[in-house]
């Protein structure tokens, strides 16, 4: 089973994820409310992927990824945020994330790249 570490400064929006993920059957979910959070739950939990956001306290998304993909160039994180502008998009890619989520979530958005990142629960 694909441990799935959902980041997320909104509480709201880590429920949104999650409820979508265990319906689909992906249970081994972990959560974390910020970039410094997601260092610390990444080197803990050792996720086959993380979904993170962009715009959060503390350490942002961008810096996170850059900061988790330079201990393990291999990691899997996929970057959301509200802003879908272009270019946070391809720093976001540039910095090694492996796709990017625009909010609002469509379900099947979220399903398809876990999906194709992971596989099936």
């Amino acid at each position: 089973m694909a441990k799935i570490l959902l980041v997320d400064d909104a509480a709201f929006m880590r429920k949104v994820i999650k409820d979508t993920l265990i319906k689909s059957g992906y249970t081994d979910l972990y959560e974390a409310v910020d970039g410094l959070d997601a260092l610390e739950k990444y080197d803990e939990v050792k996720p086959d992927l993380v979904i993170m956001d962009i715009t959060m306290p503390n350490m942002d998304g961008l810096e996170a990824l850059k900061s988790i993909r330079s201990k393990d160039p291999n990691a899997n994180i996929v970057m959301c945020s509200a802003m879908g502008q272009e270019t946070m998009v391809i720093d976001a890619v540039r910095s090694g994330a492996k796709d990017f989520i625009v909010k609002p979530f469509k379900a099947d958005r979220v399903l398809k790249t876990v999906t194709s990142i992971v596989g099936n629960p």
